[in-house]
């Protein structure tokens, strides 16, 4: 094998070899400190530590801390999902049986190693800003990372775009959100649709045909498959929630007609209201409820559907 041949392999060993010590010195660091006393599995480096052990290795760090974040994030909302189809409800008495407190930390530690993490800002930002229980629901804590994000990174119009979302998606503030975008469309490069968005915030708020345009927007402009299906199952669940109101009209007159409850799909056949049982956007049926309620399938990917931001008055 020549001298030339050998390189990738020889540096690819490198990689491995500085890989594991770092690691390993990582991994020192995080035993010798105190545990935390609201969740022992998130212990993060302080600023010190971090400035002292990893200034060298800020990059690798800073990921090591994104997939951490992933994970707390993900375990926790698994927890939530799993303890909502079984019908958990914790005791008046007890603390909430998941706790994301320490979401932001490790967050902020990614950020801080790598001020330009783009994917951290911004999906960080989702997370933080989700609803309870599958979620801290910290849209404050969200613009407060997105905030940080644009002290690097000025000319990030995304940014603006996301703190907008926040606003509009969780902090149903839509005079804020309109205000946001329109600081993204003020900077060199941004889109035109942000001024767009700006001015449909002050006149429509929250109803689905806008929370459909900034899903589909977030989705067209992801640079990463992650970014990607997650705006890809939000508008599935958009349309999903669109069917079961269509289906939802069917029922009722069907009931209307019948003179009760129409409670399955096979009497809606019958009746010549419906062909067949109805799926959703995943290809799982729907649930006809005793009550003659449409729901969606708790066995859907699509399930639990998102709570919609109101179309209440502007604020």
């Amino acid at each position: 094998m020549s001298g030339k041949s050998r390189r990738p392999v020889i540096v690819a060993v490198v990689a491995i070899l500085l890989c594991g010590g770092i690691s390993a010195r990582l991994q020192a660091l995080r035993d010798s400190m105190p545990l935390s006393t609201t969740d022992d599995e998130t212990l993060y480096l302080t600023e010190r530590a971090t400035s002292r052990v990893v200034f060298t290795h800020r990059s690798l760090a800073s990921d090591l801390y994104w997939i951490r974040a992933i994970q707390y994030f993900g375990g926790r909302s698994r927890i939530v999902r799993e303890h909502q189809a079984e019908g958990f409800e914790p005791p008046a008495s007890i603390a909430a049986p998941v706790s994301f407190d320490q979401l932001y930390p490790l967050l902020d530690v990614a950020t801080t190693l790598d001020p330009r993490f783009n994917i951290a800002y911004r999906f960080g930002a989702i997370f933080l800003s989700a609803r309870d229980p599958e979620g801290p629901g910290r849209p404050d804590l969200a613009v407060r990372l997105l905030e940080k994000g644009l002290q690097t990174a000025p000319e990030k119009w995304q940014y603006w775009h996301d703190i907008g979302f926040v606003y509009y998606w969780s902090a149903r503030d839509y005079r804020k959100a309109s205000e946001a975008f329109q600081r993204g469309a003020d900077l060199p490069g941004a889109p035109w649709w942000l001024r767009s968005l700006a001015a449909t915030m002050l006149v429509r708020g929250g109803d689905r045909v806008t929370s459909r345009l900034l899903w589909r927007q977030l989705y067209e402009t992801a640079n990463n498959d992650y970014a990607r299906v997650a705006a890809q199952t939000k508008l599935l669940q958009l349309d999903a929630i669109d069917r079961m109101e269509q289906l939802q009209a069917l029922v009722d007159r069907a009931a209307a007609r019948a003179g009760g409850p129409v409670t399955s799909w096979r009497e809606l056949e019958a009746m010549g209201v419906a062909r067949g049982v109805p799926v959703d956007p995943a290809n799982i049926p729907y649930t006809l409820l005793p009550t003659g309620r449409v729901a969606l399938s708790e066995q859907s990917p699509l399930f639990p559907l998102p709570l919609e931001p109101d179309a209440g008055p502007r604020q």
